[in-house]
Protein backbone atom coordinates (compact mmCIF):
# COMPACT_ATOMS: atom_id res chain seq x y z
CA UNK A 1 0.00 0.00 0.00
CA UNK A 2 1.19 3.38 -1.08
CA UNK A 3 2.19 5.22 2.64
CA UNK A 4 0.22 8.45 3.20
CA UNK A 5 2.44 11.72 2.20
CA UNK A 6 0.93 13.75 5.23
CA UNK A 7 3.12 10.55 7.69
CA UNK A 8 6.08 11.40 5.94
CA UNK A 9 8.19 13.33 7.93
CA UNK A 10 9.48 16.37 6.06
CA UNK A 11 12.86 16.75 4.97
CA UNK A 12 15.03 19.14 7.40
CA UNK A 13 17.46 21.49 5.90
CA UNK A 14 20.31 20.48 8.00
CA UNK A 15 19.88 16.77 6.30
CA UNK A 16 19.73 18.67 2.73
CA UNK A 17 22.63 20.56 3.45
CA UNK A 18 26.28 19.42 4.28
CA UNK A 19 27.64 19.99 7.64
CA UNK A 20 29.92 23.32 7.85
CA UNK A 21 32.84 20.63 8.92
CA UNK A 22 31.65 18.46 5.73
CA UNK A 23 32.35 21.13 3.70
CA UNK A 24 35.48 22.65 5.17
CA UNK A 25 36.91 19.05 4.78
CA UNK A 26 35.91 18.83 1.32
CA UNK A 27 36.82 22.62 0.64
CA UNK A 28 40.37 22.70 -0.57
CA UNK A 29 43.28 23.68 1.55
CA UNK A 30 43.68 27.17 -0.51
CA UNK A 31 40.45 27.73 -0.40
CA UNK A 32 40.29 27.79 3.63
CA UNK A 33 43.78 29.58 3.94
CA UNK A 34 42.34 32.57 2.06
CA UNK A 35 39.51 32.31 4.21
CA UNK A 36 41.27 32.83 6.93
CA UNK A 37 43.84 34.99 6.14
CA UNK A 38 40.31 37.78 4.61
CA UNK A 39 38.81 36.70 7.90
CA UNK A 40 41.47 38.35 10.54
CA UNK A 41 40.55 42.09 11.12
CA UNK A 42 43.49 43.99 10.27
CA UNK A 43 46.06 45.41 13.08
CA UNK A 44 45.84 48.98 14.05
CA UNK A 45 48.50 51.51 13.53
CA UNK A 46 50.73 49.56 10.86
CA UNK A 47 48.32 50.18 8.13
CA UNK A 48 47.51 53.05 6.54
CA UNK A 49 43.54 53.40 7.24
CA UNK A 50 42.49 57.06 8.33
CA UNK A 51 40.67 55.72 10.93
CA UNK A 52 43.68 54.32 12.80
CA UNK A 53 44.63 56.18 15.86
CA UNK A 54 48.45 57.48 16.38
CA UNK A 55 50.19 56.73 19.78
CA UNK A 56 51.48 60.44 20.42
CA UNK A 57 49.59 63.70 19.21
CA UNK A 58 51.87 66.71 18.29
CA UNK A 59 50.98 69.57 20.73
CA UNK A 60 49.36 72.29 19.32
CA UNK A 61 49.72 75.09 21.47
CA UNK A 62 46.14 77.76 22.20
CA UNK A 63 48.17 80.48 23.30
CA UNK A 64 49.87 83.04 20.25
CA UNK A 65 52.93 83.90 22.14
CA UNK A 66 53.95 80.50 22.86
CA UNK A 67 57.10 79.73 22.77
CA UNK A 68 58.97 76.45 21.66
CA UNK A 69 62.57 77.08 23.04
CA UNK A 70 62.83 79.47 26.57
CA UNK A 71 66.14 80.46 27.20
CA UNK A 72 66.75 80.45 31.32
CA UNK A 73 70.21 80.45 32.85
CA UNK A 74 72.08 79.80 29.68
CA UNK A 75 70.38 76.81 28.35
CA UNK A 76 67.71 76.39 26.15
CA UNK A 77 64.72 74.33 27.75
CA UNK A 78 61.68 72.71 25.89
CA UNK A 79 59.03 74.90 25.92
CA UNK A 80 56.37 72.02 25.32
CA UNK A 81 57.03 70.49 28.77
CA UNK A 82 56.14 71.17 31.83
CA UNK A 83 57.69 74.01 33.76
CA UNK A 84 59.14 71.67 36.63
CA UNK A 85 60.25 69.19 34.36
CA UNK A 86 61.78 71.54 32.22
CA UNK A 87 63.71 73.57 34.55
CA UNK A 88 65.63 69.88 35.31
CA UNK A 89 67.40 70.99 31.38
CA UNK A 90 69.21 73.63 33.66
CA UNK A 91 72.71 72.14 35.14
CA UNK A 92 72.48 71.43 38.92
CA UNK A 93 69.01 71.98 38.77
CA UNK A 94 66.93 68.38 40.25
CA UNK A 95 63.66 67.27 40.16
CA UNK A 96 63.56 68.81 43.74
CA UNK A 97 64.70 71.93 43.56
CA UNK A 98 62.97 72.99 40.69
CA UNK A 99 59.42 72.19 42.41
CA UNK A 100 60.70 74.23 45.16
CA UNK A 101 62.10 76.93 42.46
CA UNK A 102 58.39 76.79 41.30
CA UNK A 103 57.03 77.24 44.92
CA UNK A 104 58.91 80.40 46.17
CA UNK A 105 57.68 82.23 42.73
CA UNK A 106 54.08 81.21 42.87
CA UNK A 107 54.27 79.68 39.21
CA UNK A 108 52.38 76.73 38.48
CA UNK A 109 54.80 73.41 37.93
CA UNK A 110 52.36 71.50 35.75
CA UNK A 111 52.05 74.56 33.26
CA UNK A 112 54.17 74.29 30.50
CA UNK A 113 56.40 76.93 30.33
CA UNK A 114 56.54 77.64 27.19
CA UNK A 115 53.24 79.52 27.95
CA UNK A 116 55.19 81.80 30.88
CA UNK A 117 55.67 85.31 29.81
CA UNK A 118 58.88 86.90 29.41
CA UNK A 119 58.37 88.40 32.84
CA UNK A 120 57.75 85.23 34.60
CA UNK A 121 60.47 83.40 33.37
CA UNK A 122 63.19 86.53 34.27
CA UNK A 123 61.64 85.43 38.21
CA UNK A 124 62.33 82.13 38.62
CA UNK A 125 66.10 82.66 37.32
CA UNK A 126 66.29 85.52 40.10
CA UNK A 127 64.34 82.49 42.58
CA UNK A 128 67.22 80.37 41.48
CA UNK A 129 69.95 82.98 42.08
CA UNK A 130 68.42 83.48 45.63
CA UNK A 131 68.12 79.48 46.83
CA UNK A 132 71.36 79.65 48.85
CA UNK A 133 70.05 82.02 51.40
CA UNK A 134 66.77 80.65 51.30
CA UNK A 135 67.21 77.06 51.41
CA UNK A 136 68.39 74.71 54.22
CA UNK A 137 72.57 74.17 54.31
CA UNK A 138 71.75 70.14 53.30
CA UNK A 139 69.97 71.37 50.02
CA UNK A 140 72.31 73.76 48.20
CA UNK A 141 75.29 71.81 45.92
CA UNK A 142 78.26 74.20 47.59
CA UNK A 143 78.04 74.48 51.42
CA UNK A 144 80.88 75.63 53.51
CA UNK A 145 83.46 77.34 50.64
CA UNK A 146 86.86 77.31 51.41
CA UNK A 147 87.41 80.77 50.77
CA UNK A 148 84.54 82.67 52.63
CA UNK A 149 82.62 79.61 54.56
CA UNK A 150 79.55 80.59 52.68
CA UNK A 151 76.81 78.45 51.37
CA UNK A 152 76.24 78.88 47.57
CA UNK A 153 74.04 76.67 45.14
CA UNK A 154 75.44 76.90 42.06
CA UNK A 155 73.79 76.16 38.53
CA UNK A 156 74.28 75.98 34.60
CA UNK A 157 78.27 77.41 33.89
CA UNK A 158 78.88 78.31 37.22
CA UNK A 159 78.69 74.77 38.31
CA UNK A 160 81.20 73.50 35.89
CA UNK A 161 83.66 76.51 36.77
CA UNK A 162 83.45 75.77 40.56
CA UNK A 163 84.06 72.18 40.27
CA UNK A 164 86.99 72.94 37.81
CA UNK A 165 88.69 75.64 40.72
CA UNK A 166 87.81 72.53 43.53
CA UNK A 167 89.91 70.07 41.67
CA UNK A 168 92.55 72.60 40.60
CA UNK A 169 93.09 73.37 44.71
CA UNK A 170 93.10 69.86 45.42
CA UNK A 171 95.87 69.22 42.65
CA UNK A 172 97.63 72.05 44.15
CA UNK A 173 97.35 71.02 48.04
CA UNK A 174 98.41 67.72 47.14
CA UNK A 175 95.48 65.74 49.06
CA UNK A 176 94.85 62.36 48.14
CA UNK A 177 91.52 63.09 45.94
CA UNK A 178 93.68 65.46 43.86
CA UNK A 179 96.43 63.12 42.97
CA UNK A 180 93.73 60.68 41.73
CA UNK A 181 92.50 63.55 40.06
CA UNK A 182 95.81 64.16 38.56
CA UNK A 183 96.62 60.85 37.54
CA UNK A 184 93.30 59.98 35.70
CA UNK A 185 91.88 57.41 38.46
CA UNK A 186 88.90 56.77 40.41
CA UNK A 187 88.45 59.38 43.32
CA UNK A 188 85.59 57.46 45.51
CA UNK A 189 86.84 54.06 46.49
CA UNK A 190 85.77 52.69 43.13
CA UNK A 191 87.47 49.32 42.55
CA UNK A 192 90.34 49.59 40.06
CA UNK A 193 91.45 45.60 39.27
CA UNK A 194 88.84 45.11 36.82
CA UNK A 195 87.16 48.11 36.40
CA UNK A 196 88.39 51.68 34.41
CA UNK A 197 91.66 50.79 32.91
CA UNK A 198 93.25 52.65 30.70
CA UNK A 199 96.49 52.76 28.49
CA UNK A 200 98.15 49.45 28.12
CA UNK A 201 97.09 45.95 28.80
CA UNK A 202 98.31 44.49 32.07
CA UNK A 203 99.24 41.34 31.95
CA UNK A 204 101.14 39.02 29.87
CA UNK A 205 102.81 39.68 26.27
CA UNK A 206 101.69 38.87 23.66
CA UNK A 207 103.48 36.30 21.27
CA UNK A 208 104.24 39.06 18.77
CA UNK A 209 105.24 41.45 21.35
CA UNK A 210 107.79 39.28 22.38
CA UNK A 211 109.04 38.56 18.83
CA UNK A 212 109.36 41.93 18.28
CA UNK A 213 111.40 42.69 21.33
CA UNK A 214 113.14 39.74 20.84
CA UNK A 215 114.80 40.92 17.48
CA UNK A 216 115.01 44.35 18.77
CA UNK A 217 117.38 43.24 21.26
CA UNK A 218 119.06 41.35 18.31
CA UNK A 219 119.60 44.16 16.37
CA UNK A 220 121.14 46.21 19.48
CA UNK A 221 123.61 43.46 20.14
CA UNK A 222 124.78 43.03 16.13
CA UNK A 223 125.32 46.82 16.13
CA UNK A 224 127.04 47.20 19.02
CA UNK A 225 129.98 43.66 18.16
CA UNK A 226 130.01 46.10 14.74
CA UNK A 227 131.85 49.00 16.70
CA UNK A 228 133.74 47.52 18.61
CA UNK A 229 135.35 45.31 15.59
CA UNK A 230 137.15 48.47 13.86
CA UNK A 231 138.50 49.04 17.70
CA UNK A 232 139.62 45.51 18.49
CA UNK A 233 141.50 45.95 14.90
CA UNK A 234 143.46 49.22 15.44
CA UNK A 235 144.85 47.56 19.19
CA UNK A 236 145.98 44.60 17.70
CA UNK A 237 149.76 44.49 16.97
CA UNK A 238 150.81 44.70 13.66
CA UNK A 239 147.88 46.86 12.41
CA UNK A 240 147.02 50.03 10.43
Amino acid sequence: MPKNPKEEAPATPAAAAPAPAEAEKASPKKERASRTKEGKPAKAGKTGAPGAETKTKKFVPDNPDFRYIVRLAGSDLDGTRATGLALTGVRGIGPRIAEVACRMAGVNATERIGNLPEATVDGIEQTLNQLATRLPTWMVNHPSDYATGENHHYFGPELETSRRDDVNLMRMVRSYKGVRHERGQKVRGQRTRSNGRTGMAAGVLKKQAKEAAAAKASEAGEAKDEKKKPAAAAAAPGGA
